[in-house]
């Protein structure tokens, strides 16, 4: 692989330091939307980039991108910014898309099932950042453990919080895990898979973390917030089920 090929795959599917650019670029654009939209784009970029790849990436480039995952998996363990956890959380599976099979490399810019894998890691993603905003808008912040008990006070925001942070940190059924899953049975030893399964171990930790700091708890008795409206909620839950309809998907493309 090129320096060039080096450069450009590995901003997109980011590798530390070069990951450093997403997550400054996330921080900058503020409002959830661009935010969300930028976590769907990013990584198909990604698979643009690959079309100037020489064949799949050597071990050590590989062991690179476990090590940029692990890294960031360790970060969301820190962070209590929802926006940024997502940042890193996002920086951490995409580093990950370097083990997908050899036919995401061979073909000029991707196979039709590695174009459907990174569009299934980004789309968890990009809706908990959009139910991020609505923590945003409501708390003038979205923060852990500043404002707790939202199971009490917002239940239905915190079921979909609830939803969208399984399916972002890979909980079968979700799209990811399966992602997940092709990616450890195209690992080139198994040291790589311990290693990725320390980080998916860790961030869904950082998962368990995060909906501890908004779910529960005793709410602020003198906290004046109304819950997301039903439509909008209900239009959240589609989203979660075509989630799981296309983990069921990708589950049989595994199989």
């Amino acid at each position: 692989m090129s320096t060039q090929s080096l450069i450009l795959v590995g901003l997109f599917w980011p590798l530390f330091p070069l990951s450093l650019v997403f997550n400054r670029v996330h921080a900058l654009l503020g409002h959830a939307v661009p935010r969300a939209v930028l976590i769907v784009i990013w990584p198909q970029l990604g698979l643009l980039a690959i079309s100037r790849a020489d064949g799949p990436p050597p071990d050590w480039l590989v062991w690179w991108a476990v090590l940029s995952a692990v890294l960031y998996s360790f970060r969301i363990l820190t962070v209590r910014d929802v926006y940024t956890w997502v940042g890193f959380l996002a920086t951490a599976q995409w580093s990950l898309l370097w083990l997908l099979p050899d036919a995401a490399w061979s073909e000029p810019y991707g196979d039709p099932s590695t174009w459907g894998s990174v569009l299934a890691v980004a789309a968890p993603l990009a809706l908990l950042v959009l139910l991020a905003g609505a923590l945003d808008r409501r708390f003038g912040a979205a923060y852990t453990h500043v404002y707790g008990g939202l199971g009490v006070v917002m239940p239905r925001l915190s079921v979909l919080l609830t939803l969208g942070v399984l399916a972002a940190v890979a909980t079968p059924v979700f799209p990811t895990f399966f992602v997940l899953l092709r990616e450890l049975l195209s690992a080139p030893s198994v040291a790589v898979v311990a290693a990725v399964l320390t980080a998916a171990l860790v961030w869904s930790w950082a998962g368990f973390r995060l909906l501890q700091g908004l779910v529960v708890g005793s709410p602020d008795p003198d906290a004046a917030v109304t819950d997301v409206p039903r439509v909008v909620a209900g239009a959240a839950l589609v989203a979660l089920v075509g989630l799981l309809v296309a983990g069921i998907y990708l589950s049989g493309e595994i199989a």
